[in-house]
């Protein structure tokens, strides 16, 4: 008897919106806080972020996708994969340490699921179509936050200190809204997104810096 497949995102546009938004805020506010005061045209500038944009919203989807096949042997070599590394003269004890560095990264992975009190549910391929386009959906709505300040003024200088109001805020009504969705701690919730949009912020400032 097969046993069932398991998907990961099971409590509908909520976990979507986990899991898309806060990345599409972080990663658009990290890309237009290092690239806004560079030598670019304004219509490079919007060229090369819609690409970015594009580019990663459809691999989140494809993450997205994956992940709730729910493979069975996830997070574990499989004798394919052992035979390929073994093809390309890999020795034994490197496969080795690839194989537990991929437990390792699975049981992390587990962990995160249980801590953002994802439930389990049985795969549905339409299920995980639908999850996939709300994450996708999500993902890109959290990058606009941070990108349309740059469509709505052309002085860029002006325009990056917008998109860091407009991101932060972005992100304490996300933690808000989180807090309400899993019962986690509000004040802790939002320290947390601040914290992490302020490191986003200190390091697109000191790449930009130096290149």
């Amino acid at each position: 008897m097969t046993k069932p497949q398991k998907a990961i995102r099971s409590s509908g546009w909520r976990t979507d919106l986990m899991i898309g938004f806060p990345d599409g805020v972080l990663l658009l506010l990290f890309t237009t806080q290092v690239l806004y005061a560079k030598n670019l045209t304004v219509q490079a500038f919007y060229t090369l972020h819609l690409i970015i944009l594009g580019v990663a919203t459809l691999l989140m989807m494809i993450a997205v996708f994956r992940a709730n096949r729910g493979e069975a042997e996830e997070g574990v070599m499989t004798p394919e994969e052992e035979s390929k590394l073994r093809n390309l003269d890999i020795s034994q004890p490197t496969i080795a340490q690839i194989a537990g560095e991929m437990e390792k990264d699975q049981a992390q992975w587990e962990a995160t699921l249980q801590t953002e009190q994802v439930p389990l549910r049985e795969f549905g391929l339409a299920h995980a179509v639908r999850s996939t386009l709300l994450t996708g959906a999500f993902f890109l709505l959290g990058g606009f936050v941070a990108f349309v300040p740059f469509l709505m003024q052309e002085d860029f200088s002006v325009a990056g200190r917008t998109s860091l109001i407009f991101s932060m805020i972005g992100l304490l009504v996300f933690g808000w809204t989180k807090s309400r969705i899993t019962g986690q701690k509000l004040f802790a919730l939002t320290i947390r997104y601040l914290l992490t949009g302020g490191v986003v912020v200190l390091t697109s400032y000191i790449i930009s810096s130096v290149i």
